[in-house]
């Protein structure tokens, strides 16, 4: 895991060099913060997950704090308010309550009795783990964060035996709910990005730029790319952001269809070493846990993926371990800290791991 890990931060550190033009403007300090985070997640694997069992509720609540205080005083950037300026450091505590609200409701599962599993009781505690910190960062505004926060937190839910009933009632709930938050509770801008998305021909130079050129530079790459540093849509600055939410877009340019689907397996195996990681638990806070850390990390590169290649609006969810930033680096090594941990359990002590 850790090699194709790594293979991945340095193919990103190529892309990240060819879109600043040859320079090390993004490559240099992405490489830094990657090296102090690996570390970072080699350390947490040393811990073992009854640690961050304990610390769980405690760690939520920090981070709840933080996004309170992100709408207090936090720093604005592109029209939202999402970061803390902590001197030398820009933190983006939204990214910090991805794993935090899946630690939160595995370990609130963990306690629940078997028997509660099939009453109210056994839901709307998770519905307020999750609610809380959803509604905290749709006011920064970011859609794209709080959709993925609220993702994995009721994918444990799912995982935790709920019944189905209450899926198909959120389900209908949400049908009718959707036109409600989209005359209401939507910005403009993201209404925009919205009807953009089924239409991205509309407005090619104002709303819908971004994923029209997107796709050209996507198309552009053909089989084997265009080569590197070649690329055109990054290099001449129609490509927007081309270093961190539309990397992949600027990687395909150069490297062509081979070069995204080398990313796309790479992706692939470290989605399935999770998914082995959780299988191979027993504990139901290390079952969950492990399940929910592995959906997190698939719904950044799936809805990423699906984002630059018109398939989803733009909703702002980089590419991990590729995108440029500190604030998503740090949170994918700390989901998969923690799964190594619970891998290291799994492989250092078996008789451990008896059927609940």
């Amino acid at each position: 895991m850790l090699l194709v890990v790594c293979g991945l931060t340095g193919f990103g550190l190529l892309v990240l060099y060819s879109a600043a033009g040859g320079a090390m403007t993004w490559a240099m300090p992405q490489g830094i913060r990657f090296v102090v985070f690996l570390g970072m997640a080699i350390g947490m694997s040393y811990f073992r997950p009854t640690f961050y069992k304990e610390w769980t509720f405690l760690a939520y609540a920090g981070v709840l704090v933080l996004l309170m205080l992100v709408e207090a005083m936090g720093a604005m950037g592109g029209g939202a308010q999402r970061w803390l300026d902590l001197g030398p450091i820009r933190l983006q505590p939204s990214e910090l309550m991805k794993p935090a609200v899946v630690l939160a409701v595995a370990r609130f599962y963990d306690m629940l009795p078997a028997r509660e599993i099939n009453k109210w009781m056994a839901v709307w505690p998770a519905l307020v783990l999750i609610g809380l910190p959803a509604a905290l960062v749709m006011l920064q505004p970011d859609l794209g964060t709080a959709i993925a926060v609220t993702t994995g937190g009721v994918t444990v839910m799912f995982l935790a035996g709920l019944p189905l009933r209450y899926f198909i009632g959120a389900g209908a709930a949400t049908a009718v709910a959707v036109p409600l938050a989209y005359n209401f509770v939507l910005h403009d801008y993201q209404r925009n990005r919205i009807m953009i998305f089924l239409d991205p021909e509309a407005d090619p130079l104002g709303t819908g730029y971004h994923i029209t050129q997107s796709k050209i530079a996507i198309g552009s790459g053909g089989l084997t790319g265009n080569g590197f540093l070649q690329g055109t849509q990054s290099h001449f600055a129609f490509l927007p952001e081309p270093h961190t939410d539309f990397i992949f877009a600027t990687m395909a340019e150069e490297w062509g269809l081979l070069g995204g689907l080398i990313v796309i397996f790479g992706f692939a195996l470290l989605l399935k070493w999770g998914t082995s990681v959780a299988l191979a638990s027993r504990g139901r806070f290390e079952r969950l846990t492990a399940a929910g850390l592995t959906m997190t990390i698939f719904f950044y590169v799936a809805i990423n993926l699906m984002m630059v290649m018109g398939l989803a609006p733009v909703v702002g969810i980089p590419l991990p371990l590729i995108s440029y930033g500190g604030s998503a680096m740090m949170t994918i090594m700390i989901c998969l800290g923690i799964m190594m941990s619970i891998d290291r359990q799994n492989r250092l002590d078996p008789r451990r791991r008896q059927p609940d």
